[in-house]
């Protein structure tokens, strides 16, 4: 993808998994790729909950760059629930997930390239849950509602869209049985499923394409689920 030539693109938490195989795919269709992380990488290293670590990323990226053409927000947020999570673990998870994407869009917003974009990597939580999943679904729903408010505050300027994935496993394990089954599309994703969307969604081919939520997921929310239906079955079940 030649587009990709040269292009400055940030990723928050690019050091693994999905933010990784992000960084690489850019990488390998030769842009130039900005990392910013809590673990120890060859990029930026600092806690993207700090407004004083973002503004000295930005900076960093604009003194070096002077522009950006791609923000991928993929940083992830803490998951503990309600009987668990705490007032300031709450408010740390929507600073990653939520405040912080805000404020890079923020940060950079004068500062983006002709044709420019904004991938935020929400999730299938952001409209289904589990048990004590508070803190992370909550930041997920605010981050797929942010895209939308974005793509049309920054329309005509940047494209601004999320993807939401199911279940990736990113150690590329091939799941067999059940765990492959239950997916429409008959296998577990793996990291590449998103970021080859996440490339697509900054190119010229999704020119037409802002304030959409990508759902990647194998198919999982797309199938209803009734206990004793089509082979479904609820175990444990409670008296009711």
């Amino acid at each position: 993808m030649r587009e990709f030539e040269n292009k400055v693109v940030v990723v928050t938490g690019g050091a693994k998994g999905i933010g990784k195989a992000i960084a690489g795919e850019f990488r390998k269709a030769g842009a130039q790729v900005c990392i910013i992380d809590l673990l120890e990488t060859d990029g930026f290293v600092g806690d993207i909950a700090n407004q004083a670590t973002l503004e000295q990323f930005a900076q960093t990226v604009i003194a070096e760059h002077g522009h950006v053409d791609y923000l991928i927000n993929n940083a992830l947020p803490l998951m503990k629930g309600i009987d668990e999570c705490s007032y300031e673990e709450f408010n740390y998870a929507l600073r990653v997930g939520v405040t912080a994407p805000f404020y890079l869009a923020k940060l950079f917003a004068s500062h983006f390239a002709p044709g420019a974009a904004i991938v935020n990597i929400s999730s299938s939580r952001d409209r289904m849950s589990q048990p004590q999943t508070e803190s992370y679904t909550a930041a997920k729903g605010g981050i797929s509602a942010l895209t939308h408010a974005l793509a049309v505050s920054l329309s005509g300027r940047v494209r601004v869209n999320s993807v939401s994935p199911g279940w990736i496993d990113t150690d590329y394990t091939v799941y067999e049985g059940s765990d492959a089954a239950q997916h429409p599309a008959g296998r577990v994703g793996n990291p590449l499923d998103i970021a080859n969307m996440v490339l697509f969604l900054c190119s010229d081919k999704a020119g037409f394409i802002t304030g959409e939520n990508i759902c990647i997921d194998g198919g999982m929310t797309r199938q209803m689920i009734y206990h004793n239906d089509f082979g479904w079955t609820l175990q444990g079940e409670k008296d009711l």
